[in-house]
């Protein structure tokens, strides 16, 4: 059973879902990958009636007022991310990039190559995890740059993903 929240963000809506175990999902409306497979339109236009949020639902809120208002959150909301050993992998290496600081789809294959004994790893198959990343914002898929520092791919919109490294005071090339 799911828990949908809306919030209006300065950047455009966030549609949230949650499960017992804790956040499942976090995505600006419309982007890419919407619902992430694990919602279907009818469960959230129901999802938006709910007038009492879940304790999960509410840290993430307040995750987010933080976030929006330039601060660093100092906590995570409890999450539950859903997928294959392989993006499970590669999202745990989203959360380590600290706020305001950036890496690349090359560091983090090759951050992957060595915790699985392996020579190389595919940029373009992180590209394709850090691309499904269920829980945009709080797991940072855009702090995830080109090799050459620029920006590329966003499932939310190359205009959001400037802005969340623009608040954050990011260093990034265009």
């Amino acid at each position: 059973m799911y828990e949908i929240c809306h919030y209006d963000s300065p950047l455009g809506g966030i549609t949230l879902a949650c499960d017992e175990k804790g956040l499942t999902g976090l995505w600006f409306d419309g982007q890419k990958y919407f619902g992430g497979g694990l919602l279907s339109q009818d469960e959230l236009n129901c999802g938006k009636e709910k007038k009492e949020i879940s304790y999960v639902m509410k840290q993430a809120v307040q995750w987010l007022d933080i976030y929006f208002s330039g601060r660093e959150p100092d906590f995570t909301p409890p999450l539950h991310l859903v997928g294959s050993d392989f993006r499970l992998a590669v999202w745990e290496e989203l959360r380590k990039i600290p706020y305001g600081r950036t890496t690349t789809y090359k560091d983090i294959a090759a951050e992957i190559a060595v915790q699985r004994g392996l020579k190389t790893m595919s940029a373009q198959a992180v590209g394709g995890a850090v691309g499904h990343n269920p829980i945009s914002v709080i797991v940072p898929c855009h702090r995830v740059l080109g090799s050459d520092g620029s920006l590329t791919g966003y499932a939310g919109g190359i205009g959001k993903k400037k802005s969340l490294l623009t608040l954050e005071k990011a260093v990034f090339s265009e």
